[in-house]
C-alpha cells in the first residue's frame, strides 16, 4: 500500500498529544527536513509548549546558522541559537576514530538540550530520527553500519524523554510529509546533511582549520554541481558534497614545492539513502570543480571523484 502523507499527519499529531500531553518538549532542529518535519508536528500538537533549539557546533556548513535562522522563520518556526563550538572542537582533540566521534557528538549534543530543557523545565526531547537512522546504528541482531549521533550517541543516563514521530519513515517519505505541510521547497527538497556535520566530512582527527577548509571546499563543489545542474549539464545528485582525507601530497604551487591536503567529492542518486549511486559527471564539470577548489584554496593540493556506490561504501566518508 502506497504511503500516505496526510493520513500520516492526521494519525500521527494526536500520537503526539497523547505522548507528551501537557508537558514542554525541547526540539533538536538542524534546518533539514527530517528535523523541521518533526517540529512542525510536534508544534501542531503541543503548540507553545515546543522550544526549538538550533546548535551552532562550529562545524556546519558556511553561514548555516544564518540561513537556517531566515529558512526557519519563513516557515513560521522561532528558534533558539546555543553556540557551543568550543565545547565540541575540545571534546573531539586528538579523536581519530569515526565511531567515537559520532558518540561524543551525541553526546555533546544531549548535554546542550538537558542545560536548556533545564532552564526550560521541558520533559521530552523531540528528534527528527528516521528509519536509516537506528537500522544503520545496529542492534536487536543487526550490525552496526555506522553509530547515528541521535541513536547509538545517547547517553544512557540521558534524562529527557524521546519523541520521534518519523522513526518509522525514510527520506522520500519525510519529503512527503513536508510537501503536505506545506514547506516551501527550500526545506522539503533539501539535500541530506548528517547530525554529526563536517565532522564526519573530516575523516581522522577534527580540527578548525580542516573544519575551515572543508567548509570552502564544500561552497565550491554545491555551487558548480547546481550551475551544472540548472545548465543540464547533469542530472541534480541526491546528496553531493566535499571531504577531506588525512593525507598531505606533494605539488607544485606557482615556482614553489607545496605540501598540501587532498578533497574528495562525493554525489549520489538515491531514493531513500539506503543504498546509493554514484553520479556519473562529464569531465568538464569535474575540472571546473577541481580547479577552483584548487586555486581558491591554498591548503588543497589534489582533489579525488569518488566513484564508489553504496554499498560497498556508504554515502558519508564516515
Amino acid at each position: 500500500m502506497p504511503f500516505n502523507p496526510k493520513k500520516f499527519i492526521e494519525e500521527t499529531i494526536p500520537k503526539i498529544k497523547e505522548q507528551i500531553g501537557k508537558e514542554k518538549a525541547i526540539a533538536g532542529i538542524s534546518g533539514g527536513v527530517d528535523s523541521t518535519v518533526a517540529s512542525v508536528l510536534v508544534g501542531k500538537a503541543i503548540g507553545k509548549n515546543l522550544v526549538c533549539v538550533f546548535v551552532d557546533t562550529g562545524l556546519m556548513r558556511e553561514n548555516e546558522t544564518e540561513k537556517v535562522e531566515k529558512t526557519l522563520k519563513r516557515a513560521g518556526i522561532n528558534i533558539k541559537v546555543e553556540n557551543a563550538s568550543d565545547k565540541f572542537f575540545k571534546e573531539l582533540k586528538g579523536i581519530t576514530n569515526p565511531e567515537e566521534k559520532r558518540k561524543i557528538i551525541g553526546k555533546e549534543f544531549i548535554e546542550v538540550f538537558q542545560k536548556i530543557a533545564k532552564e526550560e523545565k521541558v520533559s521530552f526531547l523531540v528528534q527528527g530520527t528516521i528509519g536509516p537512522d537506528w537500522i544503520e546504528s545496529g542492534g536487536g541482531g543487526r550490525d552496526t553500519i555506522k553509530s547515528h549521533h541521535n541513536v547509538a550517541g545517547l547517553p544512557l543516563d540521558m534524562k529527557l524523554k524521546l519523541c520521534e514521530p518519523l522513526r518509522d519513515l525514510y527520506k522520500h517519505e519525510v519529503r512527503m510529509v513536508a510537501r503536505e505541510l506545506g514547506l516551501k521547497e527550500e526545506l522539503s527538497e533539501r539535500q541530506p546533511f548528517p547530525g554529526p556535520a563536517l565532522a564526519v566530512r573530516v575523516v581522522g582527527e577534527v580540527t578548525p582549520e580542516k573544519v575551515e577548509i572543508v567548509r570552502k571546499a564544500s561552497v565550491i563543489v554545491e555551487e558548480e554541481i547546481e550551475k551544472a545542474s540548472e545548465k543540464k549539464e547533469i542530472e541534480k545528485p541526491w546528496q553531493y558534497f566535499a571531504a577531506m582525507f588525512p593525507i598531505k601530497t606533494v605539488g607544485v604551487r606557482g615556482d614553489e614545492r607545496a605540501y598540501q591536503y587532498t578533497i574528495v567529492i562525493r554525489a549520489v542518486r538515491s531514493l531513500d539513502g539506503m543504498t546509493a549511486n554514484f553520479s556519473h559527471f562529464p569531465p568538464k564539470v569535474l575540472e571546473r570543480i577541481s580547479t577552483r577548489i584548487t586555486n581558491e584554496i591554498k591548503e588543497v593540493g589534489r582533489v579525488f571523484y569518488d566513484i564508489t556506490n553504496k554499498p560497498p561504501a556508504t554515502i558519508e566518508m564516515e
